[in-house]
């Protein structure tokens, strides 16, 4: 089959903003005469803007007027309509991420970039699009060795920890380039508030650096853990990761910029330079390390190129409207504590009996409203087929498969392509410093 989708890649950070476009060619893996498979296979990178400050009023919050203007310009500089785009994800990272601004940028950007994109954020997401963006999963896949890759910008450094082309954990520390800016005569004009308590612009930049660096350090488990770890950290991953001797350190984000090379201290206005000079003199290269091909890029690329998973191919939908944005992923019995539109996420049954099937319909069909389904095991259209025989025949029915969703994350369905329904998972964990 030769089916793609255009898929866009939209990061709003604290201090860059980017646009990927995408070409996702679907794969079915599946022999003829067994059921399609369909997958997302080769990834074809179309357009990378250039990196744009993001446009801001004040010292942190995001002009909306501007950030829109910038993405319609990069849409033409591209070639590209919006209603050409099929799927993808705006992510709103670091310092960037805090309730208003994400409001903000949601409403600048609401019904631009396509049908199925919407504005998310998150550590462990933007942790994983930016590992896979980075090519250290790819790298872990391929060499089977441990990695743990950090991406660090501008408001935070994201971690993720991959074995063997696996993602087994993330963590995010309010670790970046841009917690401190400075003018064109390194007179300090801004210190982000989660440094309060920690450091005092007297101290000098080069004790906040090497105090950032240490928590960096402690995260990999590369020291042992002090206080500032806890006061830096805004996603806890068991406090935090432990690394063998054999494990690869992988560094993309602005700041892994300043790690390859050097820049004058006041380059970009702020203590990117100074901080890839910390690290890189730090225990954190002293081992093998490795720094991503399009480091400032990964989190982006990620954004446009894996934010989308297929669901399997054995599904069932009713008279739904699509595209489906923002389902609060939860679990059966608990919608109450769901705002807005719910998904039910479930394991499922594997090889179920048709008496099995038959039940849980039964029980499903007792449920108000309508019946969007999430199911790990290989049974949708199956349940979706027992649902439409019991409910009437105008009731919305949607009932996926091979999608694992955890609740309190939140989900968009695009319209079916070929057999499958694209899916974004996310989570909508936003500040609130």
């Amino acid at each position: 089959m030769s089916e793609s989708l255009l898929s866009v890649g939209i990061d709003v950070g604290t201090t860059s903003t980017q646009l990927v476009f995408s070409r996702l060619q679907l794969q079915n893996r599946a022999s003829a005469f067994a059921v399609p498979e369909l997958v997302i296979g080769e990834r074809e990178v179309l357009y990378k803007s250039p990196v744009h400050f993001t446009p801001l009023v004040g010292s942190s919050l995001v002009d909306g007027q501007k950030l829109r203007r910038l993405v319609e310009q990069e849409y033409a500089n591209a070639g590209i309509r919006r209603e050409e785009v099929d799927t993808g994800a705006v992510i709103v990272t670091g310092e960037t991420s805090r309730r208003e601004n994400a409001a903000e940028v949601s409403q600048a950007l609401s019904g631009f970039a396509g049908d199925f994109v919407v504005a998310t954020a998150g550590p462990d997401l933007e942790s994983v699009l930016a590992a896979r963006g980075a090519g250290a999963v790819e790298f872990s896949r391929q060499t089977g060795k441990t990695v743990l890759h950090v991406d660090i910008g501008g408001g935070t450094s994201n971690l993720c920890l991959i074995r063997e082309g696996r993602v087994e954990k993330t963590g995010c520390l309010n670790v970046g380039g841009r917690l401190v800016k400075r003018d064109e005569a390194k007179h300090i004009t801004y210190v982000s508030p989660v440094l309060g308590g920690l450091w005092e612009p007297s101290q000098g930049i080069g004790t906040l650096v090497k105090l950032l660096t240490r928590a960096l350090e402690m995260a990999a488990g590369l020291r042992p853990a002090e206080t500032i770890l806890e006061k830096l950290t805004t996603k806890e991953a068991e406090h935090f990761f432990r690394l063998e001797e054999a494990a690869v350190l992988s560094f993309s984000g602005g700041v892994a910029e300043c790690i390859a090379r050097d820049y004058p201290d006041n380059a970009f206005g702020d203590i990117g330079p100074a901080l890839g000079r910390a690290i890189r003199e730090s225990a954190l290269c002293r081992g093998e390390y490795r720094l991503s091909q399009d480091s400032i890029r990964a989190t982006v690329i990620g954004a446009g190129c894996y934010a989308t998973q297929l669901s399997g191919s054995t599904v069932y939908a009713q008279n739904v409207r699509f595209p489906l944005k923002n389902l609060a992923v939860v679990e059966p019995g608990r919608e109450t504590f769901a705002e807005g539109e719910t998904i039910l996420a479930m394991p499922g049954l594997p090889s179920p009996s048709y008496e099995q099937v038959a039940a849980l319909a039964s029980r499903l069909a007792e449920r108000p409203g309508p019946l969007r389904i999430c199911l790990e095991s290989d049974m949708a259209k199956a349940l979706g087929q027992a649902l439409a025989s019991r409910l009437p025949g105008d009731a919305e029915i949607l009932c996926l498969d091979r999608v694992k969703a955890a609740p309190g994350s939140y989900m968009d369905v695009g319209a079916p392509v070929g057999a499958a329904f694209p899916v974004v998972v996310k989570t909508l964990v936003l500040g609130s410093q």
